[in-house]
């Protein structure tokens, strides 16, 4: 779809990019910028940069970036057009009806039809139930006294034994196997040609928070393997980005939601009328839905299985959720395994009883803690004490520490001074270790990938990141550098959008850039363009000779490259006009750092 870039510029400005992504991630002021956890990739230090400033967002971990656009189609799983009426909805601007271009029709096309697919296989997978072939599923549900309400509301279904009566009914409506191999649906495989991806198992339509069918989960009937299977990735389904059950569970108006692990927990959590239960799908919980169930609620109760497994699942999700600024506690369901086994042995007003009583969620930890050591055993019972003194760090603020070590050292009978002062210790050991960290000047704010930058990368993009900064620049260097200095294909195309933008505005606005590159590969690349960071302080000298050492090495590579060029072409003529240039470079130099 077609808009024009001056409405698309209006609603980019009317959406500070701050706000919107505070809004997912929870960020903190530091120097010009504002930095968080990233929400793409799981990381405990902040490496993820806002700027006001420029409007763009960078990761320095895994390299994702871009303007307020990219950020809401990359969490949201939106295209370009329902990002756009999204943020138009929000600054209150009505778009116009507009016509679709061929790459917009292609992709909303391709969607539409996706969710098309995945409604008529739910559909057939439900229809299935209710048959004759589908009896041993339904005995299945029935045994864990699933009621018919239930299994209608879920959209419970089941997928026939044989090996592409879903393909065939597909086919039968009219979709051609392009389309098919992309619902992640059917497979295809050159020696058993087409089967469908699910086979004699129950199955668990998955829905977004519109209640739209853009995933299965199937539970095989039987001793096969996996005991549980869900859709791989499409355009419609990431399970680090949903949550079974949150289509229901977002509109309950409970004071929490309710985290377990699988869908039966879910459903029997419904039925029992705790409509604010949710899942993960088959993955461990993510930052991306943290900060999903962070617009529903401020608070999250765990009821994890209590088994080894569900006790480290529970572990890995705390320090998640805390860092998206909720608050957790964890429901005890001993002496069952999980929320359904709880319900079917005690019922809905034991397990009431439980949600009122969650445990804190660190004094959970040190009790699981604690299973790992014999305190009867003084030497064992002291590295005890040692790993609780480090854990209490987490606690920035003193009186919330004290409050902690209070109850620790209560129900441990330690002393809440012989406590405070082995934290405080670890705590003074902590910043010696963070001072005594040697800094860089001029750095990406990222530790070395595994492939180190090329250096002339590195030089065209600390440029790029000057001229943003500093636009009196471009005066000082037209004479000497421009666009087609830049030899990397994209940093060239930056470049000039760039050089463009402050000849014809005499300004520049590095967020409008990124919505000329489609792909998000060239988007975080371009955003990464505008990303290099100088840390400590340079006098107005060093700084100029940095710029000058910059621009005189981007030069130089340039006509090293032209001059090639004109070799390989047999081009005298350049080749003359190269080897002048070349010359002149001291000339320059000394008349660049005279100016």
């Amino acid at each position: 779809m077609f808009y024009p870039e001056e409405l698309v510029e209006e609603i980019r400005l009317k959406n500070d990019i701050v706000d919107i992504i505070g809004s997912y991630v929870k960020l903190q002021k530091k120097g010009g910028s504002y930095m968080g956890l990233c929400p793409f990739h799981n990381e405990k230090s902040p490496s993820f940069s806002v700027s006001s400033s420029k409007q763009m967002y960078h990761c320095f971990g895994c390299g994702v970036g871009g303007n307020v656009f990219t950020f809401i189609m990359e969490y949201e799983n939106y295209t370009f057009v329902e990002t756009l009426k999204y943020l138009a909805d929000r600054a209150g601007i009505n778009l116009p009806e507009a016509q679709y271009s061929e790459e917009a029709k292609k992709q909303a096309g391709l969607k539409a039809r996706l969710l098309e697919i995945n409604k008529e296989a739910a559909k057939y997978f439900y229809y299935q139930l209710k048959s004759r072939r589908g009896q041993a599923a339904y005995d299945y549900l029935k045994k864990r006294e699933i009621s018919e309400e239930t299994i209608k509301q879920f959209g419970l279904g089941y997928s026939n034994k044989t090996g592409d009566d879903l393909y065939q009914y597909l086919k039968h409506l009219g979709y051609e196997d392009s389309i098919l191999r992309e619902s992640g649906l059917i497979s295809f495989d050159e020696t058993r040609k087409v089967y469908d991806k699910f086979w004699n198992r129950v199955m668990y339509p998955i829905m977004d928070v519109n209640n739209r069918v853009i995933g299965f989960g199937g539970r095989v009937l039987g001793d096969g393997m996996p005991k549980y299977l869900n859709s791989p990735e499409t355009k419609l389904f990431d399970k680090s980005r949903n949550l079974y059950g949150l289509n229901f569970a977002r509109i309950s108006r409970k004071p929490n939601m309710i985290i377990c692990e699988g869908y039966m927990d879910v459903i029997a959590l419904h039925q029992a009328d705790f409509t604010n239960a949710v899942a993960s799908l088959g993955t461990a919980f993510t930052g991306l839905q943290a900060n999903l169930l962070k617009r529903y609620t401020k608070e999250v109760l765990l009821t994890y299985d209590s088994d080894e497994a569900g006790i480290k699942a529970a572990l890995r999700a705390i320090p998640i959720l805390k860092e998206a600024g909720l608050t957790a506690k964890v429901v005890d369901m001993k002496p069952y395994k999980d929320p359904d086994e709880f319900i079917k042995a005690l019922g809905a007003e034991e397990f009431k009883k439980r949600m009122d009583t969650a445990g804190n969620v660190f004094l959970f930890e040190v009790e699981v803690l604690e299973r790992e050591y014999d305190l009867n055993d003084p030497e064992q019972k002291t590295r005890f004490f040692n790993e609780i003194a480090k854990k209490m760090l987490v606690f920035t603020e003193e009186i919330e520490r004290n409050i902690y070590i209070e109850a620790v050292a209560s129900k441990y009978r330690i002393g809440f001074d012989n406590l405070k002062k082995l934290v405080n210790r670890y705590g003074a050991q902590l910043v010696v270790g963070q001072n005594d960290q040697p800094k860089e000047r001029i750095t990406q704010g990222q530790k070395q990938k595994n492939k180190s930058e090329d250096g002339m990368k590195q030089s065209q993009k600390i440029l790029l990141t000057w001229l943003i900064e500093d636009t009196g620049i471009f005066d000082k260097i037209k004479d000497i550098i421009g666009p087609g200095d830049f030899t990397e294909n994209l940093y060239r195309q930056v470049a000039e959008i760039l050089f463009c933008q402050y000849e014809t505005e005499h300004a520049v606005t590095p967020a409008k850039i990124i919505n000329r590159f489609e792909s998000k590969e060239e988007q975080n690349e371009a955003a990464s363009l505008f990303n290099m960071t100088i840390r400590g302080e340079m006098s107005d000298l060093e700084r100029r000779k940095a710029l000058e050492e910059t621009i005189m090495r981007i030069k130089k590579n340039s006509l090293d490259v032209q001059s090639k060029k004109a070799i390989e072409n047999n081009d005298i003529q350049a080749l003359q006009n190269i080897i002048r240039e070349q010359a002149d470079l001291q000339k320059l130099h000394i008349s660049f750092h005279d100016g």
